[in-house]
């Protein structure tokens, strides 16, 4: 862990992407909308600037609270864009919320040094799976949210959604599509490619990484072809993507959760 072993340079980061998160999610309403926005992107440019130096610095470290840093940031990417289409969506507190805790997850718990034997193609693997990672993280975003609009419409509340339901319904299974194709691409590399990516001679291990990853895998095959199919939608087709994603969360940031925090060793 934590916080003696940070440089100045990334407390300093993390604390402003923090400050800058909590003032738009808790200050929208004294803030308006324009100030708060900006709140937001001063969090996420501070939140990338760090994210930068802890993998790419004199020191790079990478860990499960990196890992959900990286994931939220995606996140907050995809929704900043989704804002310029859809202003009157209101996802910014949460977006907000989990970038701040994030970050300062990612300060405490920066996980191990990145080995030096390591292959040049593992950034491409991480890249692929974190990015399968963010993709999953934001169709479970707007499934919660989809879920909360038909809520609100079913108690005749306006949802203030700012986005047709179908519309959403739309753009989460293509989420989890190219989602599903970053996933098994970073499968494909880690089962078959191990000894290059990673330097070392040992076979392939069957470990809770690699069981949850598949079990993953085949959930989200499983939703993809029951939308092709069956046409799954609605409440189904949500609880499905959020199994999915509680196995794909579990195989490498709840494993990395357990052998760093619980267990304290290092990879």
């Amino acid at each position: 862990m934590i916080l003696a072993s940070a440089s100045p340079l990334s407390l300093t980061l993390a604390l402003g992407a923090s400050v800058a998160y909590t003032v738009s999610a808790i200050g929208a309403a004294r803030l308006g909308a324009s100030l708060a926005r900006t709140a937001v992107w001063l969090g996420w440019l501070l939140h990338g600037a760090l994210l930068a130096w802890t993998m790419l610095g004199q020191d790079p470290h990478f860990g499960f609270a990196p890992a959900l840093s990286v994931t939220a940031w995606l996140v907050a990417a995809v929704y900043a864009v989704e804002a310029r289409l859809y202003p009157l969506m209101q996802t910014r507190w949460a977006l907000a919320g989990l970038g701040a805790v994030t970050v300062m997850l990612g300060v405490i718990f920066p996980g191990s040094p990145l080995q030096a034997n390591a292959s040049p193609w593992l950034p491409l693997h991480w890249a692929l799976g974190i990015a399968s990672y963010g993709l999953f993280a934001a169709a479970v975003l707007h499934a919660w949210f989809m879920s909360r609009a038909e809520d609100r419409i079913r108690l005749a509340a306006d949802p203030h959604s700012g986005m047709p339901l179908l519309t959403m319904e739309r753009l989460i299974f293509r989420f989890i599509g190219v989602g599903f194709l970053l996933l098994t691409a970073t499968l494909v590399l880690g089962f078959l490619f191990r000894t290059h990516l990673y330097g070392v001679s040992t076979p392939f291990k069957w470990d809770h990484k690699a069981a949850f990853s598949v079990l993953s895998w085949l959930t989200f095959a499983v939703l993809l072809v029951g939308r092709a199919r069956f046409g799954w939608r609605g409440r189904r087709a949500v609880r499905v993507l959020y199994i999915g994603s509680g196995l794909l969360l579990l195989a490498y940031a709840g494993s990395r959760f357990v052998i760093e925090v619980i267990l304290g060793k290092s990879l």
